[in-house]
């Protein structure tokens, strides 16, 4: 038995229709609503370039690899996918693929492509192409954690002509297709695929409808408009060449800096906005375009094998004392909130689990007290001679991360813990973490789907945080092969309370992406991960 799909799909995952809840919230003037192509400034005008500032690089283009916001913003417009993801309802549609269908049981998908797309360096898309994309995926190295997830008991792809092909797993894969729709299953040439992991990350050769101009790390990265595309998804205004000739995103890791670039007109849009510079930019006339991320909220997540942080009662203690809505209210945007459970609440099968993240101090010290945690004369507790000390490690790829881990380090210290914060370069983490040096890790994962807990948590993926095997385990595998939508969401929300209920992570704030934008860029869009577009992008004036 098979599902037939035609023009599109609404995936098997219960509650994914609450991607809907992902509502465009857009603050000033402009925002992201209205008809496509409409604006105040008129019909959209090709030409000209837009200058975009971000906070950081995470030192890799290749869609296949990066996992940092900032460095995705760019990496998306080089690269089509085979599907695409409605950010208003959910639903999966065509892109490179016009078509496919998915066996009963979820372990086999055979797509339909479109003849007519070619790689920028003029190579044509095949199935063979998409085959040979996806067998490299389980080689790639540390950086390349969420494109192994999505293909997780890969099989292989067989080849039936130049455009269909099927892809086959050793178990149900139901949140495979969402992630066809993901910058991480984002297609490349022949070209990239036969470089190093490190070299893709330098040379990215897409279908896009962007190319790759020039990459400086740290410093620039700028792409040109692709010249004949035409096959867009249609979810964007229009299936055509890019309006823009040029986009360059511009590293600035001071957000002081990048606000004031905006307000002077330096640049035309910028990420990573303070509260303290809402009020400004709205003044001036800033277009502030937002859009909730789904996925893993902001919070601490620990290496399972190192002493301190793999006891139970350290974690519930922390939790405790970290009162959310001060963290969200002081350091990150007006429209943050702090976070109600291990998934964002804007995660199709989301279980609000708000109870359990409520602040408490006393019975944060009363739970290190029965733990046998004592304070110390500078008021930082220990155990047989052992302080209550320990390193949460980060990556400066959003402007909100330190001053968010001092305030908690703070709230920590009233519990009696001492939180060391320790910060790599973004390139770094993955490795760090592959290596184990670390004891906790601070940062959030973007996904529409609820399999981004089995991405992080299961012990036979990448298991960062060195879980140990268990019966979240089978509920994470079991999540991915349930094809009966009541059952999928039934074994996500005990996910859920069992990684709550010792506190294997402890969730702080949910992200909302906001992107200040001048008045005269318009059609900048969001994807259903909050990822912008730029295909329908243009300026008013340059």
């Amino acid at each position: 038995m098979e599902v037939v799909v035609g023009s599109s799909y609404r995936p098997l995952a219960a509650g994914l229709a609450l991607v809907a809840a992902l509502a465009l919230a857009a603050c000033g003037s402009g925002g992201q609503q209205g008809a496509p192509g409409a604006s105040p400034s008129g019909p959209p005008r090709p030409g000209g370039t837009l200058r975009i500032a971000v906070s950081s690089d995470a030192g890799c283009l290749d869609p296949q690899q990066v996992i940092s916001n900032d460095t995705i913003w760019a990496a998306r417009q080089l690269v089509d996918s085979l599907t695409d993801q409605d950010p208003k309802t959910g639903q999966v549609t065509p892109w490179l693929a016009t078509s496919w269908q998915a066996t009963a049981d979820a372990t086999a998908y055979t797509f339909n492509l479109r003849p007519d797309v070619t790689f920028s360096d003029g190579s044509p898309l095949t199935a063979e192409v998409i085959k040979e994309n996806f067998d490299k995926v389980p080689g790639l190295g540390p950086r390349g954690t969420l494109a192994k997830a999505y293909l997780a008991g890969y099989l292989g792809t067989t080849v039936a002509s130049p455009t269909q092909f099927t892809v086959r797993f050793n178990a149900p894969n139901v949140q495979f297709l969402q992630g066809t729709t993901t910058h991480s299953l984002g297609i490349l040439a022949p070209a990239s695929l036969a470089l190093s992991d490190d070299q893709r990350c330098q040379r990215v050769v897409g279908s896009g409808p962007f190319v790759l101009g020039s990459y400086v790390r740290n410093q620039s990265i700028t792409l040109t408009k692709r010249t004949g595309y035409h096959w867009g998804s249609p979810l964007w205004a229009h299936p055509g060449e890019a309006y823009l000739d040029k986009v360059e995103f511009r590293i600035v890791p001071e957000s002081g800096v990048r606000t004031g670039s905006l307000q002077s007109g330096e640049v035309d849009a910028i990420s990573g906005i303070g509260q303290q510079d809402e009020q400004p930019l709205t003044s001036a006339g800033v277009q502030l375009l937002a859009r909730a991320n789904p996925g893993r909220p902001f919070g601490i997540s620990f290496n399972q094998a190192k002493p301190i942080v793999s006891d139970p009662a350290v974690r519930k203690a922390m939790s405790l004392a970290i009162n959310r809505p001060e963290v969200a209210g002081a350091v990150f945007n007006s429209q943050t909130k702090p976070a109600t459970g291990v998934l964002a609440s804007t995660t199709p099968d989301y279980a609000d689990a708000g109870g359990q993240l409520g602040f408490d101090l006393n019975q944060a010290k009363a739970t290190l007290d029965a733990d046998g945690w004592v304070p110390g004369a500078d008021g930082i507790r220990a155990k047989n001679g052992q302080r209550l000390s320990f390193g949460v490690t980060f990556v400066a790829n959003s402007a909100t991360n330190q001053p968010a881990l001092e305030l908690i380090q703070q709230q920590l210290r009233a519990a009696g813990i001492d939180l060391r914060i320790v910060q790599v370069p973004v390139p770094n983490l993955a490795q760090v973490q592959s290596s184990g040096d670390f004891e906790a890790v601070w940062g959030n994962l973007t996904r529409a789907d609820p399999d981004i807990l089995r991405a992080d948590y299961w012990s036979g993926g990448a298991n960062y945080n060195r879980f140990p095997p268990g019966p979240l385990d089978q509920l994470l595998t079991g999540q991915a092969a349930a094809t009966d939508p009541a059952r999928r969401a039934q074994l996500v929300a005990e996910a859920q309370q069992l990684l709550l209920s010792d506190y294997k992570v402890v969730p702080v704030v949910e992200l909302t992406t906001v992107l200040g934008a001048a008045p005269g860029a318009q059609g900048i869009r969001f994807d259903a991960s909050s990822r912008i577009t730029l295909a329908d992008a243009w300026k008013a004036e340059d």
